[in-house]
Protein backbone atom coordinates (compact mmCIF):
# COMPACT_ATOMS: atom_id res chain seq x y z
CA UNK A 1 0.00 0.00 0.00
CA UNK A 2 2.78 2.44 0.16
CA UNK A 3 2.93 5.41 -2.05
CA UNK A 4 -1.15 4.86 -3.24
CA UNK A 5 -3.74 6.59 -1.71
CA UNK A 6 -7.34 6.87 -2.22
CA UNK A 7 -10.46 9.32 -1.42
CA UNK A 8 -12.26 6.45 0.07
CA UNK A 9 -13.67 6.91 3.54
CA UNK A 10 -12.78 3.47 5.29
CA UNK A 11 -14.48 2.65 8.56
CA UNK A 12 -11.98 1.61 11.48
CA UNK A 13 -12.59 -0.90 13.68
CA UNK A 14 -13.44 0.27 17.33
CA UNK A 15 -11.24 1.08 20.07
CA UNK A 16 -12.58 -1.78 22.19
CA UNK A 17 -11.66 -3.94 19.32
CA UNK A 18 -7.64 -3.03 18.93
CA UNK A 19 -8.07 -3.55 22.89
CA UNK A 20 -8.81 -7.05 23.07
CA UNK A 21 -7.76 -8.19 19.72
CA UNK A 22 -5.30 -5.83 18.03
CA UNK A 23 -4.65 -9.12 15.17
CA UNK A 24 -8.45 -9.17 14.39
CA UNK A 25 -8.60 -5.35 14.04
CA UNK A 26 -5.87 -4.98 11.82
CA UNK A 27 -6.93 -8.14 9.38
CA UNK A 28 -10.51 -6.28 9.14
CA UNK A 29 -8.83 -3.07 8.70
CA UNK A 30 -6.99 -4.30 5.66
CA UNK A 31 -9.72 -5.88 4.18
CA UNK A 32 -11.54 -2.93 4.22
CA UNK A 33 -8.73 -1.48 2.29
CA UNK A 34 -8.65 -4.65 0.34
CA UNK A 35 -12.87 -3.94 -0.42
CA UNK A 36 -12.39 -0.39 -1.42
CA UNK A 37 -9.08 -0.82 -4.06
CA UNK A 38 -10.80 -3.81 -5.67
CA UNK A 39 -14.68 -2.36 -5.86
CA UNK A 40 -14.21 1.67 -5.08
CA UNK A 41 -16.88 1.97 -2.31
CA UNK A 42 -16.23 1.26 1.39
CA UNK A 43 -17.99 -1.79 1.64
CA UNK A 44 -17.71 -3.44 -1.86
CA UNK A 45 -20.85 -5.37 -1.32
CA UNK A 46 -21.41 -7.84 -4.42
CA UNK A 47 -25.39 -7.95 -3.72
CA UNK A 48 -28.34 -5.92 -5.18
CA UNK A 49 -30.60 -4.47 -2.54
CA UNK A 50 -29.75 -6.16 0.59
CA UNK A 51 -31.46 -3.87 2.93
CA UNK A 52 -34.72 -5.24 0.81
CA UNK A 53 -35.89 -1.54 0.16
CA UNK A 54 -36.87 -1.94 -3.49
CA UNK A 55 -40.07 -4.12 -3.71
CA UNK A 56 -40.92 -3.35 -7.56
CA UNK A 57 -43.15 -6.17 -7.58
CA UNK A 58 -45.44 -5.62 -4.59
CA UNK A 59 -45.80 -2.78 -1.94
CA UNK A 60 -44.01 -3.12 1.38
CA UNK A 61 -46.51 -5.29 3.65
CA UNK A 62 -48.36 -7.39 0.75
CA UNK A 63 -47.67 -10.62 0.75
CA UNK A 64 -47.67 -13.09 -2.20
CA UNK A 65 -48.92 -16.82 -0.90
CA UNK A 66 -49.63 -19.82 -1.87
CA UNK A 67 -46.39 -20.26 -3.13
CA UNK A 68 -45.62 -23.90 -4.19
CA UNK A 69 -43.25 -22.65 -7.35
CA UNK A 70 -39.86 -20.77 -7.69
CA UNK A 71 -38.96 -16.75 -8.83
CA UNK A 72 -39.25 -13.55 -7.88
CA UNK A 73 -41.75 -12.64 -5.63
CA UNK A 74 -41.40 -9.22 -3.87
CA UNK A 75 -38.01 -7.68 -2.65
CA UNK A 76 -35.77 -7.25 -5.89
CA UNK A 77 -33.12 -9.55 -7.21
CA UNK A 78 -34.28 -12.11 -4.64
CA UNK A 79 -35.22 -15.16 -6.32
CA UNK A 80 -36.76 -17.98 -4.17
CA UNK A 81 -36.12 -21.72 -5.80
CA UNK A 82 -38.44 -24.55 -4.21
CA UNK A 83 -39.35 -28.21 -4.90
CA UNK A 84 -42.29 -30.04 -3.36
CA UNK A 85 -41.67 -28.50 0.37
CA UNK A 86 -44.72 -27.18 1.76
CA UNK A 87 -46.19 -24.13 0.55
CA UNK A 88 -45.50 -20.52 1.42
CA UNK A 89 -46.20 -16.72 1.76
CA UNK A 90 -43.39 -14.31 1.05
CA UNK A 91 -43.51 -10.75 2.01
CA UNK A 92 -41.15 -7.28 2.11
CA UNK A 93 -42.37 -6.16 5.44
CA UNK A 94 -41.43 -3.29 7.53
CA UNK A 95 -39.42 -4.93 10.29
CA UNK A 96 -35.74 -5.29 11.17
CA UNK A 97 -33.21 -5.03 14.14
CA UNK A 98 -34.02 -1.83 16.04
CA UNK A 99 -31.17 0.42 15.98
CA UNK A 100 -29.83 -1.39 12.56
CA UNK A 101 -30.44 1.05 9.87
CA UNK A 102 -32.36 -1.44 8.64
CA UNK A 103 -36.18 -0.98 7.72
CA UNK A 104 -37.31 -3.62 5.64
CA UNK A 105 -36.60 -7.27 5.60
CA UNK A 106 -37.81 -10.55 3.79
CA UNK A 107 -40.22 -12.32 5.48
CA UNK A 108 -40.56 -16.15 4.40
CA UNK A 109 -43.95 -18.00 6.17
CA UNK A 110 -44.92 -21.72 6.02
CA UNK A 111 -48.52 -22.12 5.42
CA UNK A 112 -48.56 -25.63 4.66
CA UNK A 113 -46.58 -27.79 6.76
CA UNK A 114 -43.90 -30.46 5.17
CA UNK A 115 -42.26 -31.98 8.23
CA UNK A 116 -41.20 -35.58 6.62
CA UNK A 117 -39.97 -33.74 3.07
CA UNK A 118 -39.26 -36.60 0.65
CA UNK A 119 -35.36 -37.14 -0.70
CA UNK A 120 -35.55 -34.55 -3.76
CA UNK A 121 -37.78 -31.31 -1.73
CA UNK A 122 -35.17 -27.88 -1.26
CA UNK A 123 -36.11 -24.35 -0.70
CA UNK A 124 -33.41 -21.55 -1.05
CA UNK A 125 -33.18 -18.09 -0.81
CA UNK A 126 -30.51 -17.03 -3.46
CA UNK A 127 -29.55 -13.59 -5.35
CA UNK A 128 -27.39 -14.27 -9.09
CA UNK A 129 -24.02 -12.43 -9.91
CA UNK A 130 -23.12 -11.27 -13.16
CA UNK A 131 -19.50 -12.45 -14.01
CA UNK A 132 -18.31 -9.26 -14.71
CA UNK A 133 -19.37 -7.81 -11.33
CA UNK A 134 -16.85 -10.31 -9.75
CA UNK A 135 -13.50 -10.39 -11.17
CA UNK A 136 -12.27 -8.59 -7.75
CA UNK A 137 -12.33 -11.74 -6.52
CA UNK A 138 -9.42 -12.70 -8.29
CA UNK A 139 -11.24 -16.47 -8.70
CA UNK A 140 -9.38 -18.98 -10.33
CA UNK A 141 -6.04 -17.06 -9.80
CA UNK A 142 -3.22 -17.94 -7.35
CA UNK A 143 -4.19 -14.21 -5.82
CA UNK A 144 -7.95 -15.51 -5.40
CA UNK A 145 -9.64 -13.58 -2.04
CA UNK A 146 -11.73 -15.24 0.13
CA UNK A 147 -15.27 -13.90 0.56
CA UNK A 148 -17.86 -13.08 3.79
CA UNK A 149 -21.31 -13.11 3.55
CA UNK A 150 -23.19 -10.67 6.49
CA UNK A 151 -26.59 -10.60 7.25
CA UNK A 152 -29.16 -10.23 9.79
CA UNK A 153 -31.98 -13.48 10.50
CA UNK A 154 -34.87 -13.94 12.80
CA UNK A 155 -35.96 -17.31 12.68
CA UNK A 156 -38.54 -19.16 14.77
CA UNK A 157 -37.36 -22.43 14.48
CA UNK A 158 -33.38 -22.38 15.88
CA UNK A 159 -30.82 -24.72 14.76
CA UNK A 160 -28.20 -25.14 11.83
CA UNK A 161 -28.49 -23.55 8.87
CA UNK A 162 -26.58 -23.22 5.41
CA UNK A 163 -25.04 -20.75 3.11
CA UNK A 164 -24.01 -22.06 0.04
CA UNK A 165 -21.66 -20.12 -2.90
CA UNK A 166 -22.17 -21.89 -6.85
CA UNK A 167 -19.69 -21.07 -9.18
CA UNK A 168 -22.08 -22.16 -12.39
CA UNK A 169 -19.07 -21.25 -14.99
CA UNK A 170 -16.77 -24.02 -13.63
CA UNK A 171 -19.14 -26.13 -11.54
CA UNK A 172 -18.10 -25.67 -8.38
CA UNK A 173 -19.49 -24.98 -4.93
CA UNK A 174 -18.65 -24.32 -1.47
CA UNK A 175 -20.84 -24.64 1.82
CA UNK A 176 -21.14 -23.16 5.60
CA UNK A 177 -23.02 -23.38 8.73
CA UNK A 178 -24.18 -20.53 10.71
CA UNK A 179 -26.76 -21.19 14.31
CA UNK A 180 -29.69 -19.55 14.72
CA UNK A 181 -29.77 -19.22 18.83
CA UNK A 182 -32.93 -17.63 19.80
CA UNK A 183 -36.69 -17.98 18.38
CA UNK A 184 -37.93 -15.37 16.88
CA UNK A 185 -34.72 -12.70 17.76
CA UNK A 186 -32.62 -10.78 15.17
CA UNK A 187 -29.15 -12.34 15.47
CA UNK A 188 -26.13 -10.87 12.83
CA UNK A 189 -24.44 -13.59 11.23
CA UNK A 190 -20.99 -13.61 9.51
CA UNK A 191 -20.32 -16.41 6.79
CA UNK A 192 -16.64 -16.79 5.66
CA UNK A 193 -15.63 -18.84 2.44
CA UNK A 194 -12.37 -19.36 1.21
CA UNK A 195 -10.68 -18.24 -1.86
CA UNK A 196 -10.97 -20.78 -5.25
CA UNK A 197 -7.74 -20.83 -7.29
CA UNK A 198 -9.77 -23.45 -9.80
CA UNK A 199 -11.85 -22.00 -12.26
CA UNK A 200 -12.31 -18.14 -13.47
CA UNK A 201 -15.56 -16.34 -13.90
CA UNK A 202 -16.70 -15.52 -16.94
CA UNK A 203 -16.50 -11.74 -17.59
CA UNK A 204 -19.40 -11.26 -19.10
CA UNK A 205 -23.27 -10.25 -17.83
CA UNK A 206 -24.55 -13.88 -17.01
CA UNK A 207 -24.91 -15.51 -13.95
CA UNK A 208 -21.60 -16.59 -12.63
CA UNK A 209 -22.11 -16.76 -9.43
CA UNK A 210 -25.02 -17.68 -6.77
CA UNK A 211 -25.65 -16.66 -2.86
CA UNK A 212 -27.66 -19.25 -1.83
CA UNK A 213 -29.61 -19.37 2.09
CA UNK A 214 -31.14 -22.76 2.43
CA UNK A 215 -34.43 -23.24 4.34
CA UNK A 216 -35.10 -26.72 3.79
CA UNK A 217 -33.73 -29.84 2.09
CA UNK A 218 -34.40 -33.22 1.75
CA UNK A 219 -31.90 -36.48 2.52
CA UNK A 220 -30.61 -36.05 -1.21
CA UNK A 221 -28.79 -32.83 -0.71
CA UNK A 222 -28.10 -34.27 3.42
CA UNK A 223 -26.66 -36.97 3.60
CA UNK A 224 -23.61 -36.88 3.17
CA UNK A 225 -20.67 -34.68 4.59
CA UNK A 226 -20.58 -30.79 4.34
CA UNK A 227 -18.62 -29.11 1.49
CA UNK A 228 -16.81 -26.75 3.05
CA UNK A 229 -14.16 -26.37 0.62
CA UNK A 230 -14.57 -25.12 -3.17
CA UNK A 231 -15.46 -28.76 -4.81
CA UNK A 232 -17.23 -30.29 -7.72
CA UNK A 233 -20.37 -30.25 -6.32
CA UNK A 234 -21.77 -33.99 -4.84
CA UNK A 235 -25.51 -33.32 -4.12
CA UNK A 236 -25.35 -35.04 -0.93
CA UNK A 237 -22.35 -32.82 0.51
CA UNK A 238 -24.63 -29.33 -0.35
CA UNK A 239 -26.35 -28.64 2.63
CA UNK A 240 -26.06 -31.17 5.51
CA UNK A 241 -26.94 -30.38 8.65
CA UNK A 242 -30.13 -27.70 7.45
CA UNK A 243 -32.80 -27.15 9.39
CA UNK A 244 -36.60 -27.48 8.26
CA UNK A 245 -37.95 -24.65 7.95
CA UNK A 246 -40.90 -26.09 6.53
CA UNK A 247 -41.59 -28.52 9.85
CA UNK A 248 -44.88 -26.23 11.35
CA UNK A 249 -47.03 -23.64 10.06
CA UNK A 250 -45.44 -21.90 13.01
CA UNK A 251 -42.29 -21.40 11.12
CA UNK A 252 -40.90 -17.43 9.90
CA UNK A 253 -37.57 -16.82 8.52
CA UNK A 254 -36.65 -13.45 7.98
CA UNK A 255 -33.67 -11.75 6.40
CA UNK A 256 -31.56 -8.29 5.74
CA UNK A 257 -28.57 -6.40 5.58
CA UNK A 258 -27.37 -9.20 3.35
CA UNK A 259 -23.56 -8.14 2.36
CA UNK A 260 -20.90 -10.17 0.46
CA UNK A 261 -17.73 -8.44 0.39
CA UNK A 262 -13.90 -9.14 -0.36
CA UNK A 263 -11.87 -10.60 2.79
CA UNK A 264 -11.99 -12.36 6.05
CA UNK A 265 -13.83 -10.12 8.13
CA UNK A 266 -17.20 -8.73 7.10
CA UNK A 267 -17.40 -5.11 6.53
CA UNK A 268 -20.12 -2.53 7.80
CA UNK A 269 -23.36 -2.29 5.66
CA UNK A 270 -22.94 0.33 2.64
CA UNK A 271 -26.32 2.19 3.10
CA UNK A 272 -26.40 3.54 -0.68
CA UNK A 273 -29.50 5.97 -1.68
CA UNK A 274 -32.40 4.63 -2.20
CA UNK A 275 -32.04 6.17 -6.16
CA UNK A 276 -28.94 4.15 -6.36
CA UNK A 277 -30.81 0.82 -4.74
CA UNK A 278 -33.46 1.22 -7.26
CA UNK A 279 -31.51 2.23 -10.33
CA UNK A 280 -29.14 -1.45 -9.62
CA UNK A 281 -32.68 -3.16 -8.88
CA UNK A 282 -33.97 -1.86 -12.57
CA UNK A 283 -31.27 -3.49 -14.94
CA UNK A 284 -32.77 -6.86 -13.90
CA UNK A 285 -36.58 -5.21 -13.92
CA UNK A 286 -38.24 -2.34 -14.57
CA UNK A 287 -42.32 -1.74 -13.74
CA UNK A 288 -44.90 0.90 -14.38
CA UNK A 289 -48.25 0.41 -13.10
CA UNK A 290 -51.37 2.02 -10.95
CA UNK A 291 -50.91 0.47 -8.04
CA UNK A 292 -46.53 0.71 -7.78
CA UNK A 293 -43.90 3.52 -8.35
CA UNK A 294 -45.94 6.28 -6.48
CA UNK A 295 -49.04 6.38 -8.90
CA UNK A 296 -51.46 8.20 -6.56
CA UNK A 297 -54.56 6.94 -8.90
CA UNK A 298 -56.09 3.50 -10.11
CA UNK A 299 -55.68 6.00 -13.42
CA UNK A 300 -52.67 7.52 -15.70
CA UNK A 301 -51.43 8.58 -18.54
CA UNK A 302 -47.99 7.83 -19.30
CA UNK A 303 -46.37 7.92 -22.88
CA UNK A 304 -47.51 9.11 -26.23
CA UNK A 305 -47.60 7.46 -29.53
CA UNK A 306 -49.11 7.27 -33.31
CA UNK A 307 -51.12 5.60 -35.23
CA UNK A 308 -48.14 5.12 -37.42
CA UNK A 309 -49.38 2.76 -40.09
CA UNK A 310 -52.35 1.13 -38.52
CA UNK A 311 -55.53 2.39 -37.16
CA UNK A 312 -55.80 -0.37 -34.89
CA UNK A 313 -52.20 -0.75 -33.22
CA UNK A 314 -50.86 2.39 -31.24
CA UNK A 315 -47.34 2.42 -31.45
CA UNK A 316 -45.31 3.78 -28.10
CA UNK A 317 -41.46 4.40 -28.00
CA UNK A 318 -40.94 3.66 -24.48
CA UNK A 319 -37.44 4.74 -22.73
CA UNK A 320 -35.96 2.75 -20.49
CA UNK A 321 -34.91 4.29 -16.98
CA UNK A 322 -30.86 2.38 -17.30
CA UNK A 323 -29.41 -0.02 -19.19
CA UNK A 324 -31.00 -3.57 -18.99
CA UNK A 325 -28.85 -6.24 -18.20
CA UNK A 326 -30.19 -8.22 -21.38
CA UNK A 327 -33.04 -7.66 -24.22
CA UNK A 328 -35.77 -7.91 -21.72
CA UNK A 329 -38.95 -9.87 -21.64
CA UNK A 330 -42.35 -7.93 -22.05
CA UNK A 331 -45.23 -8.57 -19.46
CA UNK A 332 -48.56 -6.64 -19.11
CA UNK A 333 -51.64 -7.03 -16.98
CA UNK A 334 -54.82 -8.92 -18.99
CA UNK A 335 -55.97 -6.26 -21.74
CA UNK A 336 -59.35 -6.74 -21.29
CA UNK A 337 -61.81 -3.76 -20.58
CA UNK A 338 -60.87 -0.74 -19.75
CA UNK A 339 -57.12 -1.81 -18.36
CA UNK A 340 -55.66 -0.46 -21.23
CA UNK A 341 -56.65 2.55 -23.28
CA UNK A 342 -55.36 4.36 -26.25
CA UNK A 343 -56.44 7.72 -25.25
CA UNK A 344 -56.81 9.71 -28.17
CA UNK A 345 -58.72 12.60 -30.16
CA UNK A 346 -62.21 10.10 -30.16
CA UNK A 347 -61.63 9.45 -26.52
CA UNK A 348 -60.44 6.40 -24.77
CA UNK A 349 -60.64 3.53 -26.43
CA UNK A 350 -60.32 0.43 -25.29
CA UNK A 351 -57.63 -1.78 -25.60
CA UNK A 352 -57.83 -5.08 -26.34
CA UNK A 353 -54.26 -6.60 -26.55
CA UNK A 354 -50.69 -5.25 -25.81
CA UNK A 355 -47.36 -6.46 -27.55
CA UNK A 356 -43.86 -5.07 -27.48
CA UNK A 357 -41.04 -5.13 -30.13
CA UNK A 358 -37.79 -5.01 -28.16
CA UNK A 359 -34.39 -4.79 -30.34
CA UNK A 360 -32.39 -2.50 -27.11
CA UNK A 361 -31.12 -2.97 -23.81
CA UNK A 362 -32.10 1.13 -23.95
CA UNK A 363 -35.78 1.26 -25.22
CA UNK A 364 -38.99 -0.44 -26.06
CA UNK A 365 -41.61 -0.71 -28.66
CA UNK A 366 -44.93 -0.81 -27.14
CA UNK A 367 -48.14 -1.61 -28.68
CA UNK A 368 -52.33 -1.22 -27.69
CA UNK A 369 -54.52 -2.46 -30.38
CA UNK A 370 -58.05 -1.07 -29.79
CA UNK A 371 -59.88 0.03 -33.21
CA UNK A 372 -61.01 3.62 -34.74
CA UNK A 373 -57.82 5.20 -34.56
CA UNK A 374 -56.25 7.49 -37.12
CA UNK A 375 -52.94 7.00 -38.90
CA UNK A 376 -50.25 9.88 -38.21
CA UNK A 377 -52.77 10.82 -35.38
CA UNK A 378 -51.17 10.28 -31.83
CA UNK A 379 -52.58 9.21 -28.57
CA UNK A 380 -51.80 8.48 -24.87
CA UNK A 381 -51.14 5.46 -23.40
CA UNK A 382 -53.85 4.63 -20.12
CA UNK A 383 -53.96 2.20 -17.67
CA UNK A 384 -57.41 2.58 -16.81
CA UNK A 385 -57.95 0.38 -13.47
CA UNK A 386 -55.88 -0.76 -10.60
CA UNK A 387 -53.09 -3.06 -10.67
CA UNK A 388 -52.73 -2.55 -14.10
CA UNK A 389 -49.16 -2.53 -15.27
CA UNK A 390 -46.22 -3.36 -17.73
CA UNK A 391 -43.33 -4.91 -16.82
CA UNK A 392 -39.45 -5.69 -18.38
CA UNK A 393 -38.01 -8.41 -17.00
CA UNK A 394 -33.69 -9.54 -17.90
CA UNK A 395 -33.50 -10.66 -14.51
CA UNK A 396 -30.76 -13.75 -14.48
Amino acid sequence: MAGTTTNFAIPYPSSTDYVTDGATAMRSLADQVDAVMFTGSSSGNLLNNGAMRVTQRSAVGTAVTGITTGGYKTADRWDLNISSLGTWSQTTIAQAPTGSGFRNSLKMACTTADASPAASDEMQIRQKIEGQNLQAIRKGTASAQTLTLSFWVSSFQTGTFICELEDGDNNRNVSKSYTVNASNTWEYKTVTFPADTTGAFDNDANASLSVIWWLGAGSNFTSGTLATTWVTPTTANRAVGQTNVASSTSNTWFMTGAQLTVGSVATPFEFKSYADDLAACQRYFYIVGTSINGASTSIIDIFVGTFADQTSWCRYGIPLPVQMRSLPTFASATASGSNFQNLCASGGQNASATGAVIQSTNSASVYLYSSGGTVGFSASFRMNNANTFISFSADL
